[in-house]
């Protein structure tokens, strides 16, 4: 169980929740940053913030149902954009809230960076989600520990 907290004494968060407490016993998806490449590896949306932030969150979706997961058990987010300016981080945020995935809300950071690893690339996103109890892997291939 995720409780959610933001702070009334800290300046309130808009859209994100400042902490967010697990309950022990749960299980913890750590997922790598979901990027706006399609199946084939075709970056989507050149140039465009928006249309990389919803493929960004499309492959976040797919990469939580393999694990059991959803958009709404997300605990927390990190969120990377290629720009300086504070508008194109908002418009990437207007995307990201627009998608449910700040529902309860959950904890989040947006950064402004100067480059990520695919060429053309905009947006990227990590994040940490809880796992249903009878969930586990739809789809995909579990790796051996090591």
């Amino acid at each position: 169980m995720v409780r959610r907290t933001t702070v009334p004494s800290l300046f309130p968060p808009p859209g994100y929740a400042h902490a967010a407490v697990v309950e022990t016993g749960s299980r913890l998806a750590f997922l790598a940053g979901s990027v706006p490449l399609d199946k084939d590896g075709t970056l989507v949306g050149p140039g465009d913030f928006a249309a990389q932030t919803e493929q960004v969150l499309a492959n976040l979706r797919t990469a939580l149902r393999a694990v059991g997961s959803d958009l709404d058990r997300v605990v927390t987010t990190d969120v990377y954009v290629v720009s300086s300016d504070p508008a194109d981080l908002s418009r990437v945020w207007d995307v990201v809230h627009a998608s449910g995935l700040t529902t309860g809300p959950h904890t989040s950071t947006l950064l402004g960076v100067a480059c990520l690893g695919y060429t053309g690339q905009l947006v990227e996103i990590t994040a940490v989600a809880e796992v249903a109890e009878a969930g586990g892997p739809a789809e995909g291939v579990a790796l051996p520990a090591g």
